[in-house]
């Protein structure tokens, strides 16, 4: 007789809630930080053109070299380093993941992080450690320090910035913590774009430094394209574990035909920039608010009553982030992608009217 599935399956997946997405048909959707502007229509035009001759019959390039290079002169990549790519940065997460799996080797973050992090430790069956930030969610570097030195990591994620916090954290604590770890450390710059910094020169003082990129914020997120960028010698051993043709052909086209167009990505970057400084302003001005500092495209914002407050907002055809419940420095905090004018005009209007009712 076949056993039943929670005698075959892991008791620690057994454990696990499925990563949830919400449905957002219909909504203002302001949840999952994408670049809520869509591609112009000359380059939509260029791109229809350029799929109607494609070869969906044929597999695509798998080490896609045309690609590579044209993302090597867009991000400034140093000759010196090697490119990986994913199907998003959650595949090249768990990658890196599988290829350190040793017996009790632990994977760390901060908490709170992204939660694919811990989850992906789950998946491979690695250690996790979410070293604690500061009650600003700032960097604790003496404790991470200690951390690091009690449980030798394998390897350490910390996203620059943060997410879903929104802040940089101080790039002195994070290069002490890159020089203080025995494995790898892995900087997630999936907002670089909005934050005007980045690692990137620091990959050649440091042999144990891989960064981490994504198309994703840019406004490719339906492409699905991730980059792990760091020395050779990492990134050999990492492609074993990369399953072939993970980047379908669609993908590798339309990326490297939209980053023909640099201009057009800056500008958008530079529009949800200004929106954000809108954003952060109209939030600040109301009662019972509280914003934090953000170098992302979302704000996080702390209310009274949380999870009721995005329950009705929800309601009223507005969709966030709940925040609250998901870690105790998160209590009663909310995230919000920075939209377009008008989407953030009625996010923000629907907010004043469910904090004004609640005042009276």
């Amino acid at each position: 007789m076949p056993k039943k599935f929670d005698q075959i399956i892991r008791p620690e997946i057994l454990d696990l809630s499925a990563y949830h997405v919400p449905p957002s048909v219909g909504m203002v959707k302001l949840d999952a930080m994408e670049n809520p502007y869509s591609l112009p229509k000359n380059i939509g035009n260029e791109i229809a053109q350029l799929t109607a001759n494609v070869s969906t019959n044929r597999y695509p390039d798998t080490n896609a070299i045309s690609l590579k290079s044209t993302l090597r002169e867009a991000m400034g990549i140093p000759v010196e380093m090697d490119i990986m790519l994913g199907n998003g940065s959650d595949e090249i997460i768990q990658i890196i993941a599988l290829a350190v799996a040793r017996p009790n080797a632990v994977l760390m973050s901060v908490e709170p992080a992204f939660a694919m992090f811990r989850m992906i430790a789950t998946f491979v069956g690695l250690r996790y450690s979410g070293v604690p930030l500061k009650a600003d969610f700032s960097l604790d570097i003496d404790t991470m320090l200690a951390a690091i030195t009690k449980y030798q990591p394998a390897v350490i994620f910390i996203a620059y910035p943060n997410n879903p916090t929104g802040n940089l954290f101080d790039a002195e604590a994070v290069s002490r913590i890159i020089k203080a770890t025995p494995g790898i450390v892995v900087v997630d710059e999936a907002y670089h774009v909005f934050a005007d910094a980045s690692f990137m020169s620091s990959l050649v003082q440091h042999p144990n430094l891989l960064l981490m990129r994504t198309l994703s914020k840019l406004g490719l997120a339906g492409l699905r394209l991730g980059l792990l960028i760091g020395r050779p010698e990492w990134l050999t051993q990492f492609e074993k574990l990369r399953l072939p043709y993970n980047v379908g052909v669609m993908t590798q086209i339309v990326v490297e035909k939209v980053l023909q167009h640099p201009d057009v990505l800056s500008q958008q970057a530079a529009a949800i920039k200004a929106e954000r400084t809108v954003l952060n302003e109209c939030l600040k001005r109301l009662d019972g608010v509280e914003v934090f500092p953000t170098d992302a495209n979302f704000v996080l914002l702390r209310v009274n009553e949380a999870h009721e407050v995005f329950l009705e907002l929800k309601k009223q055809g507005v969709l966030i982030k709940n925040l609250d419940g998901s870690h105790p420095l998160l209590k009663n905090c909310l995230r919000v992608t920075v939209g377009t004018p008008s989407e953030n005009r009625q996010f923000l209007e629907t907010l004043q009217s469910l904090i004004t009712k609640s005042i009276n």
